[in-house]
């Protein structure tokens, strides 16, 4: 059969890299805590996918279709793939926030606290003297090479409860490392650590 006379399914290209669902549906089974800097970038990110990027596409996607033949036309093949990708981005990020637990790092409760919590700034020791600052922020915030961990990662599960002067212990594949924790700081919303 040609393939001018096939049909072309809406759903193909669907399929997940990782077997047959959504990411969106794999969503970790714990609370989905977040700074309130994390949850805007989410929303921003969301906000420019719905009102910018996907109206702009569409817009491409019903020129290209209005060229005749779908099933050698690029621009519509794409814009149709990118067009699933953006949709899977805007169901996984309104789950994500739909689900969010905001806590504020800033809120002047914390700002005495000597524990290590959730969006605390913490400065450890290593075993050679090395100091390294970690942030403990949510999943969606994590970001490693800039010191902000995920409340779930082992280094943050380590320093989790901990007080100043107190020696944690990491395991890491390459056996345990202690960690000093020499101060704690708890930032305001906009302030960098």
């Amino acid at each position: 059969m040609s393939k001018a006379f096939t049909r072309e399914s809406d759903d193909s290209g669907d399929d997940f890299e990782d077997g047959d669902r959504d990411p969106a549906e794999k969503l970790p089974e714990f609370k989905n805590y977040m700074t309130p800097g994390g949850a805007e970038r989410l929303k921003g990110e969301l906000k420019k996918l719905l009102h910018e990027e996907r109206p702009e596409l569409v817009k491409t996607v019903s020129w290209a279709a209005s060229n005749g033949d779908r099933s050698e036309n690029g621009d519509y093949i794409y814009g149709k793939r990118r067009l699933r990708e953006i949709d899977r981005r805007i169901r996984f990020l309104t789950k994500r926030l739909e689900s969010a637990v905001i806590v504020d790092p800033g809120d002047p409760a914390r700002q005495g606290a000597d524990r290590v919590l959730f969006g605390a700034t913490v400065l450890v020791r290593d075993e050679e003297g090395r100091e390294r600052t970690y942030r403990i922020v949510g999943v969606d915030e994590a970001d490693v090479r800039n010191g902000q961990i995920s409340w779930i990662s082992p280094i943050a599960k380590a320093l989790l409860n901990g007080r100043v002067g107190d020696v944690v212990t990491l395991r890491t594949p390459r056996g345990d490392e202690e960690l000093e924790i020499v101060a704690i700081r708890y930032l305001g919303t906009g302030e960098v650590p």
